[in-house]
């Protein structure tokens, strides 16, 4: 089984940096759409059997449900430990590749997200980790195969973590510049950046533009 988890912090406290541009009610929406966003991606891409997405909030679990994923409600453990929980969770049932998507990479392209799998199929026979960067240094979507082949290094600088952590494993490695998922929405700079792409995030750019940021494409 090939699965793609999605970490969402609770809508209370996610995303705080935007909060110079926006109210709370409006991240918190914001939220939700480019969640919705991201699950509309991974749901067009072939070799994703099941998508999770982890959160400890309820209404983020809901909602993730509605749009036909699996929600995980685990307890605030950090972003690594939670995704290192539901992996293990995830193995129980047969998990062999696992893709983790952030969930504020609402220009996710489908056609992208493919192209890491095809990226760890040319590096052989397992273990192999594929890695597409965000444009901050951070990772936005990090492929294992297997699920367990690296450790999970999210947060600052990410990106580098996890390719000195294959390093360190004797993992053969990959980084892919994929331009639909190098906009992670962290600061009100990230909202016109992706506004100005040519990413799809048809809900997130709707809503931004009900809140008056930028002219939706």
């Amino acid at each position: 089984m090939n699965s793609a988890l999605v970490p969402i912090k609770g809508l209370d406290a996610g995303k705080s940096r935007l909060m110079s541009v926006l109210p709370r009610s409006a991240i918190e929406a914001l939220s939700l759409a480019m969640l919705g966003d991201v699950l509309g991606a991974l749901a067009k891409v072939p070799e994703i059997d099941h998508t999770v997405v982890v959160t400890p909030d309820a209404d983020v679990g809901k909602a993730a449900e509605e749009a036909g994923a699996e929600a995980m409600l685990l307890a605030t453990l950090g972003l690594n430990a939670s995704l290192d929980e539901a992996a293990r969770l995830l193995a129980d049932r047969g998990l062999e590749r696992l893709l983790v998507l952030l969930g504020d990479v609402a220009g996710a392209g489908a056609s992208d997200l493919h192209e890491l799998f095809v990226a760890q199929e040319a590096l052989g026979q397992p273990p192999a980790a594929v890695l597409a960067p965000s444009s901050d240094g951070g990772t936005a979507a990090l492929l294992r195969a297997p699920y367990d082949a690296i450790p999970s290094c999210f947060g600052g600088g990410s990106a580098a973590a996890h390719e000195q952590a294959a390093a360190a494993a004797g993992v053969p490695f990959r980084r892919c510049l994929l331009p639909s998922l190098a906009i992670d929405l962290d600061h009100p700079d990230d909202l016109e950046a992706l506004l100005a792409s040519d990413a799809p995030a048809r809900r997130t750019r709707a809503l931004l533009g009900e809140l008056g940021i930028g002219t939706p494409k």
